[in-house]
This record gives structure tokens, sequence and C-alpha cells, in this order.
């Protein structure tokens, strides 16, 4: 334990969870390092929503497919230079041995018990499948000593000076049996695990990061200098939030006792702004889009009312305007010759001062679904079908096709600049000659034919989790947000049932972003069924920010289990850390309670 933690300290319990019905939270959820939070040590609070924290990485086979891995019993202890280890045992998918793990125990490092790195499988030398195991530095002897014991209940310690050096470990020793305290923490499902002491700092990210921010001040200027009832509008409130975040919002006030052409001092009242959208906004579409093009907003998505045959758009004046607008049909698969069934996840893109329109196609069957681009004609209306170019398949910078037809197929491109060059990222999966499960890949693109990759496609993200293969093993649905220097690319995974969430890819905006090395995975969805009380399967994200700044998550979900994919729009937040927050709901963005304010405007 580090010199750091003082009788000021906090408490940190690691467990897993009993699993559940396979569509709500199945063994490949269950099976990870879950989180909660204590002030005495006594009663604990779960974090991140009793979802995971920490998963295992699934193993890599010659030919590309993946083993899917999980974990128990997680260890949560002190590292020599007082940052976090976790050692666990590694298992099947289901919770079965893992042959590759036996007779090793899986390590991960943290600086902060929010990311993540799994350094990888400690051999502790012996033949049998390990059930249980801890660890604990022990400065004096600048050692870790790791007790674990076998299936039978036998108990063995083995010593190890560099934990990194996974092969270093002593040979095994019987040891006496350790026993791990169990805690009061009322949460679903727990199987808890040790706990720890660490600093209220550490804690205070963890809630900000793990836990819902919720609205509990609003702020407004005490006077306000305006010479017009236009110039009123551009007063705006903060609102505060209980992790130290704010956001600015508009205010509607009510200026109906201000006489414009009389200087004085009127004391007004208003009420803060917040638009409100009723889940679903949208029933049978999935994968939305809105975009804003010559000052009006465009809403388009795939339609699963008829199989996916059409695309119909919509346009308004807000975003608002948008839930009952009237439909106009752009495409369906009688169209174009070549172009079928499957229309899926169009996306709207500005690139250069022209619209296009990237969306999934085929001329038939599943497995000849790939990628198209449709422009838009110069001075043409988004809303008249003819006025769209035929949609273009996909080319690599050979001019060759992306996908070799039938046996590899491409879907969900987005496109984004950075620094002035534009990138394509997509969804790409080889079923032959086998099925190696959907990846996510990126490559530079000519912004004059964004159908063009200038540069040979990179891998950035595989469903490598256990909630991303849960079900199938799919990484699919990017689409880019920029914050304060940061790229973030949110990504879908999992069957799109109830189990299917969102996952986050952050990088430099300066960096190699061919290099995927320049990515970081975050361990854990963002987005989930637990997220958001009466949606489940959330997924598929694409953003658009509105005229007063704010960005706001289009995304489908089911209202219910088994319920159809339908359309939400949600306001994104972002934490103390600048990442964005995708399940903060209106009630907690906008406390009722606190959204009527006064001030007093000063007119001269």
């Amino acid at each position: 334990m580090t010199s750091e933690i003082t009788k000021s300290s906090s408490y940190v319990l690691c467990y897993t969870r009993l699993p559940q019905e396979e569509l709500i939270y199945s063994p490949k959820l269950a099976y990870s390092m879950h989180l909660a939070y204590s002030e005495d040590g006594k009663y604990f609070r779960d974090l991140n929503h009793n979802s995971g924290v920490l998963f295992a990485k699934a193993t890599e086979n010659e030919d590309g497919t993946l083993n899917a891995k999980s974990l128990k019993n997680p260890f949560i202890f002190y590292m020599s230079d007082g940052s976090f280890g976790v050692v666990a045992v590694r298992t099947e998918p289901y919770g079965e041995n893992d042959m590759q793990s036996k007779g090793k125990i899986i390590l991960f490092t943290s600086l902060d018990l929010l990311q993540y790195k799994e350094v990888g499988l400690i051999d502790l030398k012996t033949d049998t499948y390990v059930d249980d195991v801890s660890c604990h530095y022990h400065k004096d002897k600048n050692t870790y000593v790791i007790t674990w014991s076998d299936e039978n209940g036998n108990y063995y310690k083995n010593l190890i000076v560099d934990i990194s050096e996974l092969t270093s470990a002593s040979v095994p020793e019987k040891a006496k049996a350790f026993v791990i305290e169990p805690v009061y923490a009322g949460i679903e499902g727990i199987v808890h695990r040790n706990v720890i002491r660490v600093s209220q700092e550490v804690v205070q990210r963890l809630v900000c990061r793990l836990t819902v921010p919720t609205n509990i001040k609003i702020e407004v200027p005490e006077s306000v200098c305006a010479v017009s009832e236009e110039e009123l509008k551009n007063v705006k409130a903060t609102a505060v939030y209980s992790d130290g975040t704010t956001d600015t919002k508009l205010i509607d006030w009510d200026a109906a006792g201000v006489e414009w052409d009389k200087p004085g001092t009127y004391r007004i009242k208003g009420t803060v702004h917040q638009d409100h959208y009723v889940f679903p906004v949208a029933i049978n579409r999935a994968d939305p889009c809105i975009a804003k093009w010559n000052g009006k907003y465009y809403f388009i998505a795939t339609n699963d009312a008829d199989g996916n045959h059409t695309l119909y758009m919509r346009e308004a004046d807000s975003i608002p305007g948008l839930i009952n607008a009237k439909e106009a049909l752009i495409l369906d698969s009688n169209t174009y010759e070549g172009i079928g069934g499957l229309l899926w996840a169009p996306e709207f893109h500005v690139i250069e001062d022209e619209l296009y329109l990237f969306h999934g196609a085929t001329p038939g069957a599943f497995f000849y679904e790939e990628s198209h681009v449709m422009k838009l004609r110069k001075g043409g209306n988004p809303m008249c079908a003819a006025d769209w170019s035929r949609p273009q398949r996909v080319l690599k910078k050979d001019g060759t096709y992306l996908c070799e037809a039938g046996k590899t197929i491409s879907l969900d491109m987005t496109n984004f600049e950075v620094n002035g060059e534009y990138y394509a990222a997509w969804s790409q999966r080889q079923f032959l000659p086998v099925d190696q499960g959907a990846w996510v890949y990126i490559a530079k693109v000519d912004p004059k034919e964004p159908w063009k990759l200038i540069t040979d496609p990179v891998v950035i993200t595989k469903p490598d989790y256990g909630w991303a293969n849960n079900h199938v093993f799919v990484d699919e649905g990017p689409f880019a947000l920029f914050r304060d220097g940061k790229l973030f690319l949110t990504f879908s995974s999992a069957l799109i049932d109830s189990t299917y969430v969102v996952g986050l890819l952050t990088a430099d905006k300066d960096s190699d972003l061919l290099n995927p090395e320049s990515w970081t995975k975050t361990n854990y969805p963002l987005l989930t069924s637990r997220s958001i009380p009466g949606e489940y399967g959330p997924g598929h994200n694409a953003y658009v920010i509105d005229d007063n700044g704010t960005v706001w998550n289009t995304y489908h979900a089911r209202p219910g289990v088994e319920g159809p994919r339908s359309s939400g729009i949600r306001r994104v937040h972002f934490d103390i850390d600048g990442y964005p927050v995708l399940d903060l709901p209106e009630y907690k963005d906008l406390n009722k309670m606190l959204a009527k304010v006064e001030t007093n405007v000063i007119v001269k």
C-alpha cells in the first residue's frame, strides 16, 4: 500500500457477477471485472451501471479468427510503483477452463482503474488449472507473492521479482489458504472479490467517469445589457453538474415588460430551454443520421419497416422539426440495376462543400453487401431522388473494388476530415475461406471522389472483448466526433439484438491515424442496455452539432428486449476528462426545479 493512502482514504471493491438470461446479462458480460466504491469500507455502491470495466481479450488464430475469452476471480493489488495491478483466472467465454491458461494467470496493469493494459499470462510452472488467485507486493523483500488454489482446493504460492517478466516466477510451493473477507454491497448479482484502500482522488475520478452526472445548479448573470429582444437571446445559462462539468443552455426569456425604447432596469424571468425527445423518435428506423446542409437539417436511416429496401429522407428547419417532417423516397432496391435490397446505414457527409450519401447496398444476397457513395448534384435538392448520382462502389487505391463480391462485405462507411486530409472508416467482414468476424478499417480517401481510397486499409479495432463478440464477432458503425484536440471514434459491437453496445476508440488529432498504435480502445462500452432504462441494444451512433453548438447523438435502440430497432436522439455531454457521455437522460441533464431563472436587463 502506498504512502499516499491516509485515513481520509476511500475504498474500491472488485467483483464479477452471476450471469442472467442471454439477452440481459450473458456470461460474456458477467465474467468481467466490475467496480464499486465506499467511503467507509462497509457499504459499497456500484459503478458503470453495475457493468464490467475490465474484460479479457480474445486470442487470435493464424487464419485471423478470434477465440473469445472471459475472466473469473479478479484481484486488485498495488504494484511496486504505486500503480494498480489485477490478476485473474482467464477462462473460455462462458467460464469453462481455458486450455491455453492451464497453469497460468492473467495480469493487467492500470494507472487509474479506468484504462487497463493486458500484460499477458504469468506462468506459475504447474500443470493444473488455477481456480483462485491473489497477489501482494512485499516492499521489504522487493517481491510479489502470488497465492493461488487449484480445482481441488490445494493452495500454493510463487514469488516473482519483476511481475512483467511473465516467465520468471519461482517454482510453486505449498501455502496457507487466503481468505477474502465478504462485504455488504447489496449489488445485484455480485460475486464479491477483494477490497483495496485508495485515495479519495482516485475514487472521485472513478465516480466522475463511471456514474452519470446530475444537474445541480443553474447560473445566469445578475444583470445584462441589451437593446432588443433579439440581443437578449444571446444571454445563456450555465448548467453545473455533480461532477463539476458544465454546459451552456439557451433561455426562453419573457421580455414582455421591457420597453426597449425607454432606458432603465427591468427584472425579467425565463425558463432554461431543453429540446425534448421521447424515445423512440422514429419506430423501425435504425442507424439514424442527421446533417445540416444549406440552412436545413436532414434525417435519414435504415428502414426496417420494409426489410431494408428503401431509404427515405426528412427535411426541417431544426432538429426537433425532423420528428414529424414528411418523408421523401431517395433510393429503393428497384432504382438501379445491381443496387438491390439491404440498403443499410445511410450517412450524410459534406466533403469540400459537396454533399454525399454513404450507404451499404447489395445486388441481392447479404454476402454481396458493399459500401457505396452517392453525390448530390450542384444546386440539387437533397429531397429529390433525381438530384442524387448513381451509387458508386468503393475502390481501393489500385482501382479494384474494395471487396471481392461473395467473399468479403463492407458496410457502415463513414467519412471525416483531419488537418486537411479526408479519411474513411468502415466495417469489413471476410466470410471465405473463413468467417473472421467484422473489423473496423481506416484509409485516406480522395476528397474529389471520396469513394476512392488513396492508401491501403488498416485495421484499428477487432471484436476482441466479450461485449464485442457477444453472439457474433462484430465491430461496425464507426462515426467520428472531435473535442479539444481528441478524435473520438465510436463504434458498435455484438449482434443487433439487446446485447448491441457502443465502444470507443480515441486518438490525438495530430497523430498518425493510419497507425493502429495511435488508437486507444476503452476496455468497456460507453452505452449498453443497462445505460438508459427501457432502451435495449443501443448502437450505431452518428453526431450532429446544432446552431447553438450543442452536440446531439442519434442512435437506435429497442423499446423492449424484442422491440423493433428505433431511432433516438440525446444530447452528448462531456466528462471531466473531455470524453463523451452518451447516457445522460433529460431529467438529469436539466433539473426542472432549477429551470426558472431571473435577471436584470439594463436598457441604455
